[in-house]
């Protein structure tokens, strides 16, 4: 559950006294249902993960050269091309391992006119991430698929920076399915999180009665497993009158199938099909008013245009029906979490079209801009659970949120 405030706030929840008062300061601004989520257990894992991930950064900065090119000072296009690196691909992903590390107080910064600058003030040498590794296998080791995928994309990070294979030919490679098939686990507590609060949400928000959910991004299907769960639990699975599942990728959308055909083999209805969110819905087979909720955890924020896309869903939307969906939040505009990076060597990630008000940088959005972004899209009675702009306020290392918004009747 950290972002990178302050280096006490990174290392914080690795120990398991400080995990422990971590959760419990977080508790009181929790539904009850989600605060076995939030546990000491998962503060921990976060900041022992939030650890690893420093210490992979510092790997790669050494390993690219970066160190070296900071001996003085230099933008992050300057570092870059001192570095050798390609002046593209490295925009983003740099300026977040500079950032990152200054907020570290391994890098000095300064804001110039034109941007920060930043430099290394001594030789920068890389703590070895293996005694993390272990520490997590102890406490929990259904957290390690989070760490195989971030240490295969620091292997590839000096490669891609230098022009090699694209991010999404290192990630969706066929070979590498496996890591996703752990990452995107319910098993997996530092993203199960994520779909716990998704389910949460729905459950507060949809209204009793028959209700058709169409999902966006629907994965490996661990979102719709851990919701269906929850209604079940609930005794309201039986409102679904049909489930839409939907997915981009074929092998993704193939093992997500299986899945909740063969767990779910009593109902509720389901459908399953390719569908594009960065394409008009009406062409791809969702007609106009169709479903009451769409549904989506952790998809949005990877839109190429998000005003387009909340514009297709409020077409497939029946009047009065719901948007509901759980994000990887941003708790401050200048924040780096660790989810990104990985997730910034795909340029999807990380080059979206940009607006001023509510999308001014890739990656995750901060509360207020999911709200600004909503609303300019004309849904209105838009909500989040939990708030976490109060939870920011005692703990700003919080760093997920299901959002619901409704379309005007």
């Amino acid at each position: 559950m950290t972002t990178g405030h302050e280096d006490h706030m990174q290392r914080s929840a690795v120990e398991p006294k400080e995990a422990e008062r971590v959760a419990a300061i977080v508790a009181p601004h929790l539904p009850s249902s989600l605060v076995p989520v939030f546990d000491a257990r998962f503060a921990r894992s976060s900041g022992l993960f939030d650890e690893f991930v420093y210490r992979l950064s510092l790997g790669v900065v050494r390993s690219t050269g970066l160190d070296k090119a900071l001996a003085e000072w230099g933008t992050v296009e300057e570092a870059a091309g001192r570095a050798g690196l390609d002046a593209r691909r490295a925009a983003v992903p740099v300026s977040w391992l500079l950032r990152h590390l200054s907020r570290r107080g391994i890098l000095a910064r300064e804001d110039a006119r034109h941007g920060p600058r930043f430099r290394a003030e001594s030789s920068l040498s890389a703590p070895d991430p293996a005694p993390i590794v272990a520490e997590q296998r102890q406490h929990d080791p259904a957290c390690l698929p989070s760490y195989v995928l971030a240490e295969t994309a620091a292997r590839e990070y000096p490669s891609f920076l230098r022009g090699g294979a694209t991010g999404e030919q290192i990630l969706f490679a066929p070979t590498r399915l496996p890591l996703w098939i752990g990452y995107f686990s319910n098993d997996n507590g530092l993203y199960a999180v994520n779909n716990h609060v998704g389910a949460a949400a729905v459950e507060a928000w949809m209204p009793h009665g028959p209700s058709t959910i169409m999902e966006l991004g629907g994965g490996l299907a661990s979102a719709a497993s851990a919701l269906l769960e929850r209604l079940s639990r609930a005794g309201r699975r039986g409102d679904i009158q049909a489930y839409r599942f939907t997915e981009l990728v074929p092998a993704f959308l193939r093992r997500g199938q299986r899945i909740l055909e063969e767990r779910f083999a009593d109902g509720p209805p389901f459908t399953f099909a390719t569908l594009d969110m960065n394409r008009p819905f009406g062409d791809q087979g969702v007609p106009p008013e169709s479903v009451s909720i769409v549904y989506a955890v952790n998809t949005l924020h990877v839109a190429h245009d998000l005003a387009f896309t909340l514009g297709e869903i409020a077409r497939v939307l029946s009047p009065g029906g719901q948007l509901i969906v759980s994000e990887c939040v941003r708790p401050l505009p200048a924040d780096t979490i660790y989810a990104e990076f990985v997730f910034n060597l795909l340029e999807t990630f990380r080059s979206p079209a940009l607006h001023a008000d509510y999308r001014p940088n890739g990656g995750f959005l901060t509360p207020e801009q999911w709200t600004g972004a909503l609303t300019s899209a004309g849904f209105h009675d838009v909500r989040v659970l939990p708030d976490v702009r109060r939870i920011r306020e005692v703990f700003p290392g919080f760093y997920v949120a299901a959002f619901g918004a409704a379309r005007p009747l």
